[in-house]
């Protein structure tokens, strides 16, 4: 996970103060302000460089995906400063994620981009090289204007812009930007002086100079190919939209995992899971090889993210089932116990997850599945809606199938875990394909037995880790007495779900 940074609001402005910036030509001279109310001098500071780079894939791969990866520098005598900083799609307006770049920044010499934000866009840049794709540079003069007290009443901040891409698309623009803020003086004292601005061309900016930076790289980014749009209505239209949609959900819970935020690593794995049903679903829409092959890569996938959201449920549910014991039945540190257990495996299963997330069979697939909405294997089945109605009614079969078998195991005493786990593995199946084929009310009905079959799965998992935490504690000659009661309780639990289930299935 990405460690090191810091967020931070970079060119707050104070809301209580009225503020307007405006742009002119290049070199256009400083506004008239003789006779303007309330102005007495005017106080200019030093000239001061500042440098906004930005860095990408010489295809600009984290543009188009609405990232933002650069350097600031400014040369301030009093507050130099460089930085790296990373603004993410759905971050906070305002705020961004930045890393200072330790001195002395050698002349010449590109930077490394760091690990920490290396490793959050490594989704988006899939091994690509990164380098400098852009650059502002601004001269900036600070006018301080005051009354006849001294006092301040308003700041002009020019800034003469220099903005450049780089790449085949090489362009260069110059204005000067002037950004005038009011802390006092007469009424209208802002009108005034973006009058005074006007008479040296100049007028309100419509976007920041970075916003144009942004556009002229998406501009010059080669379009993606694009994804094949079948006709509407059609079985290969319906499935390769469904996988289009969860596609795109991928990724974005890509960058959510890479942060570390709640529950990415189980959604990005329910996006996985989406994916390979609706290909296992509906086969009959795809010919050859490749089909099967990205089932094989998601299911890896699924995998390689199983243990760190594991790890993530049974904490939760066997914290809970602690909490829900009358204090007399809790003997020992118990919670103690449940916490160090679960500090080292979500540990490692999140550095696990991540270096799957890092690898180059991650990276493939993601290349695969771009791949496979573009120029997708699709048979002759898939122009007829009738090949979706036919998937969907062989699912429903297979489901029925699978949880006839389970009942069996149940009714004749045998060991039913593995096949109330296959039950629940094709009703999910099953309960993915009526969402594509849009059959609301099925999927809802089957959502209630999935959950089940769900819940029993996890009780099955809890018991195995509740007799590893009761042998640990009776090792560290601890009292393994309450994982014992939960153990019981988690039997009881999986016993009433396999007592439901007739019901569920006639419903």
């Amino acid at each position: 996970m990405a460690t090191g940074t810091t967020t931070t609001n970079l060119g707050k402005t104070d809301t209580d103060r009225p503020t307007a910036t405006f742009r002119g030509p290049a070199q256009a001279g400083a506004p008239n302000l003789a006779g303007v109310e309330g102005v007495r001098s005017t106080v200019a500071g030093e000239p001061v460089v500042l440098e906004f780079e930005r860095y990408d894939s010489p295809d600009l791969r984290l543009a188009t995906s609405g990232i933002v990866l650069a350097i600031h520098r400014t040369d301030d005598p009093v507050h130099p400063e460089a930085f790296w900083r990373l603004d993410l799609p759905d971050a906070v307006e305002g705020e961004q994620l930045r890393i200072p770049i330790a001195p002395p920044d050698v002349e010449g010499v590109e930077p490394d981009v760091p690990a920490e934000l290396r490793e959050l866009v490594q989704g988006v840049l899939r091994g690509a090289d990164v380098t400098a794709v852009g650059r502002i540079r601004r001269v900036r003069t600070v006018g301080s204007l005051r009354d006849g007290r001294r006092r301040e009443i308003a700041e002009i901040r020019r800034d003469e812009v220099q903005l450049a891409t780089f790449g085949e698309a090489t362009s260069l623009e110059n204005w000067t930007e002037d950004t005038v803020t009011i802390s006092g003086g007469p009424a209208g004292l802002l009108d005034v002086l973006a009058e005074r601005l006007a008479a040296t061309g100049a007028a309100p900016a419509a976007v920041t100079a970075e916003a144009e930076l942004d556009r002229l790289l998406r501009e010059a980014a080669p379009p993606p190919p694009a994804r094949w749009r079948g006709k509407k209505g059609t079985a290969g239209a319906g499935v390769l939209g469904y996988l289009a949609e969860h596609a795109d959900r991928l990724a974005a819970e890509d960058l959510r995992a890479r942060r570390d935020e709640e529950d990415a690593i189980h959604q990005l794995r329910v996006a996985a899971r989406r994916m390979r049903s609706a290909l296992q679903a509906f086969s009959p829409v795809f010919q050859g090889p490749r089909a099967q092959a990205l089932i094989e890569e998601l299911r890896w996938l699924g995998r390689a993210l199983a243990a760190a959201r594991d790890s993530e449920v049974q904490e939760e549910q066997i914290t809970a089932a602690v909490d829900a014991l009358p204090p007399e039945l809790v003997l020992g540190p118990v919670q103690a116990q449940i916490t160090r257990h679960f500090a080292r495996a979500r540990a490692e299963g999140k550095a696990a997850a991540i270096a799957a997330l890092d690898g180059e069979r991650y990276a493939a697939l993601r290349g695969a599945i771009e791949h496979f909405l573009q120029d997708p294997p699709l048979a002759r089945a898939a122009g007829s809606k009738k090949t979706l109605d036919a998937a969907l009614r062989k699912a429903d079969k297979r489901f029925d199938k699978r949880v006839t078998a389970a009942l069996d195991a149940l009714a004749a005493g045998r060991d039913s875990d593995a096949a109330i786990h296959d039950a629940r593995k094709a009703g999910k199946r099953l309960r993915y394909a009526t969402e594509l084929a849009g059959t609301p009310k099925q999927a809802k009905q089957l959502k209630a037995i999935t959950k089940a079959l769900g819940e029993h799965q996890d009780v099955v998992v809890g018991r195995q880790v509740l007799r590893e935490l009761g042998a640990q504690a009776h090792a560290d000659g601890e009292n393994g007495f309450t994982f014992g009661i939960l153990y019981g309780r988690a039997q009881a639990a999986a016993e009433r779900v396999e007592a439901q289930l007739p019901e569920l299935r006639r419903k």
